[in-house]
């Protein structure tokens, strides 16, 4: 058996030569440029992929002046599909093809892994509203101001009105729950199977028509909830349900609507079809767990002969200014928070906001609000904008 040994400055050679066609350079001095710090770093990148890569920053062996930058660089070059994964990630994805990840307790992972984390990290970076989805900055560059025109524009574009009974799935922190009793006078009855979540959303919506229960989406089957709600939301909670479960979320949301009833839909979305959950397995073990982002496709799978498609909206390139300001707003409040987790968290959670933002603004992650209704709108649907 012939065995090949590479030594550290062949891995680092190859390591650039990939870089190169992202134009970025190892101890560069453009913003962009990575600086190493550790010559492991070439052998785990080239071996673990993206696991490699995230792990090797939040250990600190490499940094980067600018990493939304080179994100976007190596997003828009797709320099990840040419970095082969170690069996251990092919096992999990076919794994992931074999299994339903997103059952019960599988949804119930993500929400002890990422949305039950001290309410302080969230409020460090998040509007007063809590938004922990794309901002919509029309006519505006600050976050708070583009967060109330996403809440308003969902508003709008279901036609709220003080009649209206809104079924709020995934509710997050009470949000829109509360921005929607306030504004428009209508009772919302959100839903979220985060044990946090629920407790802060019960006592900010406090004194409004407002009902915030912890339960799963697929609870709503086994109470009386049928064709209750005028309209219904999802915001940024389908990326956690998983392609298995798509069509029964679907049917889930037409058994709790009225005949003449509006949904929206607010999903971060794929350019392509993908069926493993890991996409990204840095992503699945530190940020979601057992998640992944439908594409266009899955969707309009989903929900065929169950509703009609009115409206999409894609406005993406927001989400990458929101998560620039999410990560500002991270940075400078990082000092009041920092007592409850470590230097390695704080890394984490800078890669995440920033190569996120790179994702979108290399247009290799969308953003979607569909409107839905049940048989179609009499006349046709005009979409706010």
């Amino acid at each position: 058996m012939i065995m090949f040994i590479f030594s550290r400055p062949s891995f680092a050679a190859k390591v650039q030569e990939l870089l190169d066609l992202a134009d970025v350079r190892i101890d560069g001095d453009r913003s962009w440029d990575i600086q190493v710090h550790d010559a492991r770093f070439y052998a785990r990148v080239l071996t673990e992929g993206a696991m490699g890569l995230g792990e090797s920053y939040m250990d600190e062996w490499w940094d980067c002046r600018q990493l939304d930058e080179f994100f976007h660089r190596v997003f828009l070059t797709r320099l990840p599909e040419r970095v082969k994964v170690v069996p251990s990630i092919v096992w999990a994805k076919f794994v992931s093809r074999l299994k339903n990840l997103q059952t019960r307790a599988g949804s119930r992972a993500i929400a002890q892994r990422h949305y039950d984390l001290k309410t302080e990290l969230y409020e460090s970076f998040l509007d007063p509203y809590n938004q922990y989805t794309c901002a919509y900055f029309k006519d505006t560059e600050d976050l708070n101001r583009a967060q109330e025109r996403k809440l308003d524009l969902i508003c709008r574009k279901l036609n709220i009105s003080q009649e209206d009974r809104v079924l709020d799935i995934g509710c997050g922190w009470g949000g829109f729950a509360k921005f929607a009793a306030q504004r428009y006078g209508c009772h919302v009855t959100g839903i979220s199977i985060s044990r946090e979540q629920v407790t802060y959303a019960i006592e900010f919506c406090q004194g409004l028509p407002v009902t915030i229960l912890q339960k799963d989406y697929r609870d709503l089957k086994e109470h009386s909830f049928a064709k209750q709600f005028d309209k219904i939301l999802i915001c940024g909670m389908i990326e956690h349900v998983g392609y298995k479960n798509y069509r029964t979320l679907m049917k889930v949301v037409e058994s709790c609507l009225k005949d003449d009833g509006m949904f929206l839909l607010q999903a971060i979305g794929s350019n392509v079809s993908m069926t493993t959950m890991e996409t990204n397995p840095w992503f699945g073990k530190y940020i979601f767990p057992n998640s992944m982002l439908p594409s266009l496709k899955q969707l309009t799978t989903a929900t065929e002969g169950v509703f009609v498609v009115e409206d999409i909206h894609n406005f993406s390139a927001h989400y990458d200014k929101t998560l620039m300001a999410w990560s500002a707003n991270f940075e400078n409040n990082w000092p009041k928070i920092e007592h409850y987790f470590d230097r390695r968290f704080y890394r984490m959670w800078r890669y995440y906001l920033l190569s996120c933002a790179g994702g979108f603004r290399a247009r290799d992650t969308q953003l979607w609000q569909i409107v839905y209704s049940k048989k179609g709108v009499p006349g046709g649907y005009v979409a706010p904008r």
